[in-house]
């Protein structure tokens, strides 16, 4: 009787647990509704369900892969605030695919579910197994899940847009692949700003070593490799912790930079950085800095570090975004119009995260709304990423470049002079100024001489005639703005 009372209390205690997370997990809602708005709300957020909490760190299930991805690109970290907002405890934010065992009641914005594997989509690649330690010989391939991240299936070099900014260190990823601790490779550290790939190169390192067999990948960020080193100490297991991190094959760990500050972790990383190299396994770094550049890091972790191969991947070029554009609209089976992706391609230059985040919610409005994708929807729908893009252009700065590109005097934007040699530049000057600045007639008169607005509406009218009649005169002044723009 006694058990079953102890089994009574447990699921007593469990269910207790999960109303509770449901009433903080509503709270969460009303604030994300008053927040995104109640057509984005119920757009994203609505299917999410609430998982287990484990330490510091909850599970949010999703659906589908394609809105875990959306969600966690939009909305991970505003998500993972709010938790730690309503519940200190909560830390970090794990969202995973699932399909609900039960559905939502109808209106619920915020109801717990027991998860289930989702299937894979049509035409997307299955997440891989996750096997267990290998105790047989031969060692088998694995990724080791007892503590280490998933590898993202997405993520791999035949989904890899290569171009002259990534070329070195995707040359050095596939070397490492196919001949991991091969001398002069061994680490390889990758650098570059965010968003640009490094974590993608990673994710593909791991893939093939593990289909090519016999080898075991852990991967993790530096965060996950703190928490799990803190965790053994709390637990009494650092010996325990040092030998599976050291059993592996290959190690590999991204945003290296996270370990700034923390001399502790620093100090086992280093310890197991030398453990692993020295037995020949193979170790794989990213982060945002090379390691001369990472101010913080201990000196002896730095020099260690730079020993191996270090490649940087640069900005992105605009024809590397328009490839890696063209690619994501191809598998999206979406028509994109090609002056939908430059327009992209011109507008957001930051990083390849943002880029394609913002094809795919042209891609979702398109699919839920059933609607074509043009160069208006498109301002439309992502009016607030390309606000954020827009680039101050002034006055001055249009004048010069239109002197420049028709071999005129800047003087001459200002002069009475009415020949068409200086006039037409002139009015191109003027049509710019209204299109890139939020500048009145009036004021743009004011930048030309003090001419009347009526000269300006005239010059700006002018050129609008004249780019509808002449095909190469308005492929000018659409390279003036670019230019301008970029």
């Amino acid at each position: 009787m006694t058990g079953g009372l102890e089994g009574y209390d447990a699921v007593a205690e469990a269910n207790a647990q999960k109303s509770v997370l449901a009433i903080h997990w509503s709270r969460i809602c009303e604030r994300l509704k008053a927040e995104v708005g109640e057509v984005e709300y119920r757009t994203w957020l609505r299917q999410i369900t609430v998982g287990p909490v484990e330490e510091d760190e909850i599970t949010l299930y999703l659906p589908t892969r394609f809105l875990r991805d959306w969600v966690r690109g939009q909305y991970g970290d505003r998500l993972g605030a709010l938790w730690h907002a309503e519940v200190p405890a909560i830390r970090r934010v794990e969202l995973q695919v699932a399909r609900p065992t039960a559905q939502p009641a109808p209106g619920a914005d915020a109801q717990e579910a027991v998860p289930a594997p989702a299937a894979a989509a049509p035409n997307e690649p299955a997440a891989p197994a996750v096997a267990p330690a290998a105790t047989e010989s031969p060692r088998q391939a694995e990724v080791r899940s007892d503590l280490a991240a998933p590898l993202e299936p997405r993520f791999t070099f035949d989904t890899f847009i290569v171009g002259k900014p990534n070329e070195f260190a995707y040359a050095c990823a596939r070397r490492v692949a196919e001949r991991p601790s091969s001398p002069g490779f061994n680490p390889l550290f990758l650098y570059g700003g965010v968003g640009l790939g490094k974590t993608h190169l990673m994710h593909a390192i791991g893939a093939e070593l593990l289909r090519g067999g016999k080898v075991s990948v852990a991967y993790m960020s530096a965060e996950k490799f703190m928490y799990r080193f803190i965790g053994a100490i709390r637990s009494q297991s650092t010996l325990e912790f040092k030998d599976q991190l050291r059993s592996v094959d290959v190690l590999m760990i991204d945003d290296l930079q996270f370990l700034i500050g923390k001399d502790n972790t620093q100090d086992e990383f280093f310890h197991t950085f030398n453990a692993l190299v020295d037995a020949g396994r193979q170790i794989v770094v990213s982060a945002d800095k090379s390691p001369s550049d990472l101010s913080g890091l201990e000196d002896r972790l730095r020099t260690r570090l730079g020993c191996g191969m270090v490649a940087d991947i640069h900005a992105t070029t605009f024809e590397l975004r328009i490839s890696i554009l063209e690619a994501k609209a191809a598998a999206s089976g979406v028509v994109v119009p090609a002056k939908v992706l430059e327009f992209l391609a011109h507008k957001i230059t930051s990083n390849v995260r943002e880029l394609e985040g913002a094809l795919n919610r042209l891609i979702a409005h398109a699919n839920l709304f059933g609607r074509p994708v043009t160069l208006e929807a498109t301002q439309d729908v992502l009016h607030d990423i390309l606000k954020a893009h827009d680039r101050r252009v002034t006055i001055e700065e249009i004048q010069r470049k239109v002197a420049e590109h028709w071999n005129t005097r800047l003087t001459d934007m200002f002069s009475a002079r009415r020949g068409r040699a200086v006039a037409r530049p002139r009015q191109v000057a003027m049509y710019l100024a209204k299109q890139l600045t939020s500048r009145s007639y009036p004021e743009i008169g004011r930048k030309f001489g003090n001419r009347d607005h009526t000269t300006v509406m005239y010059g700006v009218t002018k050129v609008e005639q004249l780019m509808a009649q002449d095909p190469a005169f308005a492929e000018d002044v659409e390279l003036l703005r670019r230019m301008l723009e970029t």
